[in-house]
C-alpha cells in the first residue's frame, strides 16, 4: 500500500526564513562545526549551502572530492529538529563516516545488508524513540517496504543524497533508483533536500535541481582546482608500465598511495609485484570477501605507507588527509572518474602526485565492456511483448531478475529500459513489495499466541494457519493471506514486524516484486522497441566518448588542469604551473595501440561451433542467438543468458578478448544469414 504523504497541520517546527533565524542558527553551525568537528572555520562553499538549509531550503552542494560536502549535512544533523537520512550507494563511506561520528558522540547509525536481524530491530527502535541523529542507507533501502513504513513514521528534517549525479542520463554513472528519491523524499515527508557531488558538469547539475525541485541560486558550486596537486600524464607502452610504477613509488613524495586498475584479476596481479619488490602493497576488490575488504580499508586508514591496489570503489568517501599519491595503472573510464579518484590525494594541503600512465591498449578492455551493456534490438521487442502480455489486466507485478534472465538483457540496463517507460508516460511504478515474508519462531506458535488476547490472538492465529512449514521457516504469501484474512495487507507486514520487534519470531522478506501499472499502451510496439534499443545506442557512445575525453586530456596542447576543470564548468585565470604540459611546455606524444587483427579462421571455426553449441539444449540456442549475444560470448562478455548456460566456462568464451567488440559484432553480423 503506497505511503501517504506526510500532512502535519502544525508547522511551527519549520525553520524560518527570515533574517534574523538564519544568522542565528548560521552562530549555532560555526559552535558546532568547532565543538564537534573541531574545525575552526568553514571550507569553502560550505557555510553558504548550510545556510540554505537551516534557512528551510534545499540545496545542492558541487564540491572537488575531498571538498567537505559530508559536513554539509552532518552540521545540520545536529541542529535541526529530527533525522538526517542520508542516501549513498557507498557502505565504505558509510562505514568510515559512522566511526568517525562515534567517536565524537553523534548518535548515527547505517541500514545495510550486513546488519543481522538483531541489530535491524534495535536500529530500528532507536529511529522511532528519536535516539538517532544520522542513519546512512543504499538507495536501493527504499525498495524495502517495511523500511519505508518505519522511517514515514519518524520526522525527517534533512535527506542528504550523496553522488547525486546518477541522477542524471547524462551523468557517468547513471542509475535509476536515483530518478525516484525526489518522490521517496516527499512520500517520507522530507523537509528539505541536499543533493552532493564532485563530479557534476552544467548539464548534469540541471538535471539535478530539476530532479531535486532546487533553486539555481541555491546550487553552490565551488572551484574543481587545486594547487597542491601535481597532475600528470605520461604515455608508456603496456611493456614498460610495471617498471615506470615501480620506479614512481620509489620516488618522493614517499606516503600512502592508491593505484587503480580497471579489472579485479589486475589488482591481485600488481598489488603481487610491488609486494614482491617490498612494498606493502593489498589488493582490494569487488570480488573479496567483505571482512577482507574492511581488514585492508582498516590497515591502509592507518598506514603511512601503504599501497592499495584497487578496482575503482576504493576510496569513496574515505577520510584519509595524507595520501600522497594517485596513480592510474589502467586509464580512467571518463573525466569524472578521473577528477573524482585524484580528488582523494592531499586532502591534508600539502604536495601530492597524482598520475595516469596513459597507456593505449587500455582502450580495447574499456570500450568493450561499454558495448556489453547494449541488448539486441531483438531482446528489446521481447521483453516490450512480455509486458504487454498482461492483456487482462494493467496492472503487474515485475521481477527485474526474472526478466533479465528471460530476455539476456543486464539487470541495470532492465531497470533504466522501464525508467524510460515511466519518463515517456507509459507505466507507473508502484511500491516495491515482496511477495513474501519467511518467519522462524523463537517460542512455540502456542506461546506466542497466549501473549496476546481477543480478536489480535485470532488474528495471528489467523496468519500462522496462512503460513506454510518447512523444516525450520515458514512461507507467507502475503497477497493471498490478505485475501484469505479479508485484511489490508499493510496490517500483515505491522503484525510481522511488531513480532519480530518483540523477539518472537525472527523475519526476513524474500520475493522483492516491483508492481507498474499501464497508463497507456504503446501504439506501435516495434517502433517503441527501435526507439528504446536506439537510447541504450546512444548511451554505448556517450560512453565511448567519455574514453576520448580521457585521451584527448592526455594529448592537450594546453594546460592540463585547465581542460580538465573546464569540462565542469571553471575557467582557470591561467595556467596551474605544475601539470605535464606546463611543466613540459608541450603536448604528450601518445603510443599508438598494439595492432590487433581478427583471426577469421578462428573466427568460422567458431561460427561452426556455434552452430554445434545452439543444437545442443534450447538455453544455450538462446545464450547464442543474434550477432551482438555471439560477440559479447566471443569477447568474454557475460550476460544473463550466458551465464545461465553455464558458457562463461566454455574455451571459445572470450576467444577474441583482445579484439575490438565493435570488429567482432561486424564481421558476425556479415556471417550471419
Amino acid at each position: 500500500m503506497p505511503i501517504a504523504e506526510r500532512n502535519d497541520p502544525d508547522d511551527s517546527h519549520q525553520p524560518m526564513n527570515g533574517k534574523t533565524e538564519n544568522v542565528t542558527t548560521l552562530e549555532a553551525a560555526r559552535a558546532v562545526l568547532q565543538e564537534t568537528f573541531g574545525f575552526a572555520e568553514f571550507r569553502p562553499g560550505q557555510e553558504e549551502v548550510i545556510g540554505h538549509l537551516l534557512a528551510g531550503r534545499s540545496a545542492a552542494a558541487v564540491f572537488p572530492t575531498g571538498g567537505g560536502k559530508s559536513l554539509c549535512y552532518q552540521v545540520p544533523a545536529l541542529l535541526l529538529p529530527g533525522l538526517t537520512l542520508v542516501v549513498s550507494p557507498l557502505i565504505a563511506l558509510m562505514k568510515d563516516q559512522i566511526d568517525q561520528l562515534t567517536r565524537r558522540g553523534v548518535a548515527a547509525a547505517r541500514l545495510d545488508s550486513t546488519l543481522t536481524a538483531d541489530e535491524v530491530r534495535d536500529l530500528m527502535g532507536a529511529i522511532r524513540e528519536g535516539g538517532l541523529r544520522l542513519l546512512y542507507v543504499a538507495p536501493e533501502r527504499f525498495g524495502n517496504e517495511r523500511f519505508r513504513e518505519a522511517i514515514s513514521r519518524a520526522r525527517v528534517a534533512l535527506l542528504a543524497v550523496d553522488e547525486a549525479h546518477c541522477v542524471s542520463e547524462w551523468g557517468h554513472n547513471f542509475r535509476p533508483d536515483y530518478l525516484k528519491l525526489a518522490g521517496y523524499g516527499k512520500l517520507i515527508g522530507a523537509e528539505r533536500t541536499l543533493a552532493l557531488t564532485a563530479t557534476a558538469t552544467p548539464q548534469v547539475l540541471d538535471d539535478i535541481r530539476k530532479g531535486f525541485g532546487i533553486a539555481p541560486e541555491c546550487a553552490v558550486r565551488t572551484g574543481f582546482h587545486r594547487e597542491n596537486l601535481t597532475l600528470a600524464m605520461t604515455p608508456v607502452r603496456a611493456s614498460d608500465r610495471d617498471a615506470l610504477l615501480l620506479d614512481r613509488l620509489a620516488a618522493p613524495p614517499a606516503g600512502p598511495t592508491i593505484v587503480y586498475v580497471t579489472q579485479q584479476k589486475t589488482a591481485e596481479e600488481v598489488a603481487a609485484t610491488l609486494a614482491r619488490k617490498g612494498f606493502s602493497a593489498r589488493a582490494y576488490h569487488a570480488g573479496m570477501e567483505d571482512d577482507e575488504r574492511a581488514r585492508v580499508q582498516d590497515e591502509f586508514l592507518g598506514s603511512q605507507d601503504a599501497v592499495v591496489v584497487a578496482t575503482i570503489a576504493f576510496g569513496m568517501g574515505i577520510d584519509k588527509a595524507d595520501i600522497r599519491r594517485v596513480v592510474h595503472y589502467n586509464l580512467p573510464k571518463s573525466l569524472e572518474n578521473l577528477a573524482q579518484e585524484i580528488g582523494r590525494a592531499g586532502r591534508d594541503g600539502l604536495p601530492a602526485v597524482c598520475e595516469t600512465l596513459v597507456v593505449t591498449d587500455d582502450l580495447l578492455t574499456l570500450r568493450n565492456f561499454a558495448y556489453g551493456d547494449t541488448p539486441d534490438l531483438e531482446a528489446v521487442r521481447e521483453l516490450l511483448a512480455d509486458l504487454t502480455g498482461h492483456q487482462e489486466t494493467d496492472d503487474m507485478e515485475l521481477s527485474f531478475f526474472d526478466l533479465a534472465g528471460r530476455h539476456d538483457i543486464r539487470l541495470l540496463v532492465v531497470r533504466t529500459l522501464l525508467t524510460y517507460l515511466e519518463l515517456e508516460g507509459y507505466l507507473a511504478a508502484g511500491t516495491p513489495i515482496y511477495g513474501e515474508y519467511e518467519f522462524r519462531p523463537l517460542l512455540s506458535l502456542e506461546e506466542i499466541l497466549g501473549r496476546f488476547e481477543g480478536e489480535r490472538r485470532e488474528f495471528l492465529r489467523g496468519i500462522f494457519r496462512q503460513a506454510r512449514k518447512a523444516k525450520v521457516w515458514f512461507h507467507i504469501d502475503l497477497e493471498a493471506a490478505a485475501r484469505g484474512l479479508s485484511t489490508p495487507r499493510d496490517r500483515l507486514v505491522r503484525a510481522l514486524d511488531y513480532l519480530a520487534e518483540q523477539k518472537l519470531l525472527e523475519v526476513r522478506a524474500a520475493g522483492l516484486r516491483y508492481p507498474y501499472r499501464w497508463l497507456r499502451r504503446p501504439d506501435d510496439l516495434g517502433a517503441l522497441a527501435r526507439s528504446l534499443h536506439e537510447r541504450t545506442v546512444e548511451r554505448e557512445s556517450r560512453e565511448i566518448a567519455r574514453l576520448d575525453q580521457v585521451l584527448a586530456l592526455a594529448s592537450h596542447d594546453g594546460c592540463q588542469t585547465a581542460f580538465l576543470a573546464g569540462h565542469f564548468g571553471e575557467v582557470l585565470p591561467h595556467p596551474c604551473g605544475h601539470c605535464s604540459w606546463c611543466l613540459r611546455g608541450q603536448p604528450a606524444k601518445l603510443f599508438p595501440p598494439t595492432p590487433v587483427h581478427l583471426d577469421e579462421n578462428r573466427l568460422r571455426q567458431a561460427a561452426s561451433l556455434r552452430r554445434e553449441l545452439t543444437s545442443e539444449t534450447p538455453e544455450i540456442a538462446k545464450a547464442l542467438a543474434g550477432p551482438r549475444a555471439f560477440a559479447r560470448f566471443l569477447t568474454g562478455l557475460p550476460s544473463p543468458r550466458l551465464t545461465r548456460a553455464k558458457l562463461k566456462s566454455h574455451p571459445l568464451f572470450g576467444a577474441f578478448a583482445q579484439v575490438p567488440f565493435a570488429e567482432v559484432l561486424r564481421r558476425v553480423e556479415e556471417m550471419t544469414p
